[in-house]
């Protein structure tokens, strides 16, 4: 046999490459909203409130209802506070005006203090985080500070600033900074010592370390902290404002006592607790994206 022959014959011991074929990928599923899924989701997370709510109302309408009670049921709360419920954006004047208004008074005084709170404390909570010394000078004097309730820095500050206004946003500052330089330092504290590693290698200075490391590293300590201190400036301006006058809710309730108007308190208390919930779930709510984007960066 030639050797042309030879190389034409196929040798039946190699292997055979199969032809090339063209896959055709699948396409990308397209999610689809379940509604019922959804529904049944908000049922559950709306229903048991209600449920527990009407049984707390039928327990109070059963107690109040009797002669002698010193509370109104709920059903004399609706008909005396009905405009209040209803309407709560009326303004007949500068104070005849109605509880969602002086809310938003309320609320006005607590940005402002509780802003500051939030800038001072991360600052001054980094700084007793990072240096040993300025833990062991400011900490014990903070530890003391941080007891004293709110109310008693009201003289204080009205002597200071012989105006009511800047006294109360005083008093929310100086009630919410504490929980905030804590949790702060606390957080910068457990930053792992890789971190800081990486910043000595990178030659980060100290604005650059701040911002790039000890943020992003202590951020779920950092909103605990706005957190819990979100909470107690809203317990302080309402306090303050018994004590300071003015448009807010806190004086709406004092003034209410002293008119005898037990079913305006009642109103006025639902408002404060339904106020105080949505700063807390906003405050969460916005600590759980930024810990989300930081962790993801």
């Amino acid at each position: 046999m030639s050797a042309l022959a030879r190389k034409q014959t196929p040798n039946p011991a190699a292997p055979t490459v199969p032809k090339s074929q063209v896959v055709t990928l699948s396409a990308r599923p397209v999610r689809r909203i379940d509604i019922r899924q959804i529904a049944f989701a908000i049922l559950r997370a709306v229903v048991p409130p209600l449920v527990v709510l009407m049984i707390m109302l039928g327990v109070w309408q059963l107690l109040c209802e009797q002669p002698g009670a010193s509370l109104p049921p709920p059903s004399v709360v609706w008909q005396e506070s009905y405009d209040l419920i209803v309407n709560p954006f009326f303004n007949n004047g500068p104070q005849d005006i109605g509880l969602a208004w002086r809310v938003l008074v309320s609320l006005q005084r607590v940005a402002y203090g509780f802003g500051l709170a939030a800038v001072a404390g991360v600052l001054i909570g980094a700084l007793i985080g990072q240096s040993i010394w300025a833990m062991r000078g400011l900490d014990p004097i903070f530890q003391v500070l941080r007891t004293v309730p709110p109310l008693a820095w009201l003289p204080l500050s009205l002597a200071a600033f012989q105006n009511s206004n800047p006294s109360a946003i005083f008093v929310i500052f100086i009630t919410s900074i504490w929980p905030v330089i804590i949790n702060t330092a606390v957080g910068i504290r457990n930053i792992p010592q890789d971190y800081r590693n990486v910043a000595r290698v990178l030659r980060l200075n100290q604005i650059e370390f701040f911002f790039r490391i000890m943020v992003p590293a202590a951020a779920p300590y950092i909103f605990t902290g706005l957190r819990i201190g979100a909470g107690l400036s809203w317990l302080a301006i309402v306090a303050a404002e018994m004590l300071t006058g003015g448009v807010g809710i806190g004086f709406f309730i004092w003034d209410a006592w002293n008119s005898s108007r037990l079913p305006d308190i009642i109103v006025a208390l639902a408002y404060i607790g339904v106020t105080g919930f949505v700063l807390d779930r906003l405050v969460a709510g916005l600590g759980a994206i930024v810990t989300r984007g930081m962790t993801s960066n």
